[in-house]
């Protein structure tokens, strides 16, 4: 390891244990809020499903047969793809005769992906 690996390594954590016992009562139980959270995560961490759920954010909606041309598989795989991400509460559908068509649940969905993309392209 070099000498600059060490000095990087040591500064970026306290070199003494202490906490500000006020913060932590503060804050500690509201880190409770986010359990469940993750699960939206892990469900756009997936590039094949973050490239679905972008797609539906560019049109209205778009039918599964959309989907599977968009990301270049089979039916079969965009209706899992999209069936998971349905379930995760981040898609909705709508069937019409023989066609299924899926949409971003709401404008929240639409909002996470676009910061996401906005973030990315910051560097």
């Amino acid at each position: 390891m070099t000498e600059q690996t060490k000095r990087k390594k040591t500064s970026d954590s306290c070199e003494t244990a202490c906490f500000n016992e006020e913060v932590v009562t503060r804050v500690q139980p509201r880190v409770e809020e986010v359990n469940g959270v993750e699960l939206l995560f892990k469900a756009m961490s997936d590039a094949t499903r973050l490239k679905i759920i972008y797609a539906l954010t560019l049109e209205d909606e778009l039918c599964v047969c959309d989907v599977a041309q968009i990301i270049g598989s089979s039916t079969a795989t965009a209706s899992h793809h999209l069936r998971l991400l349905r379930n995760m509460g981040l898609a909705k559908y709508r069937k019409e005769g023989k066609m299924v068509y899926y949409s971003v649940k709401d404008h929240h969905v639409h909002q996470l992906v676009s910061i996401a993309l906005e973030h990315s392209r910051e560097d």
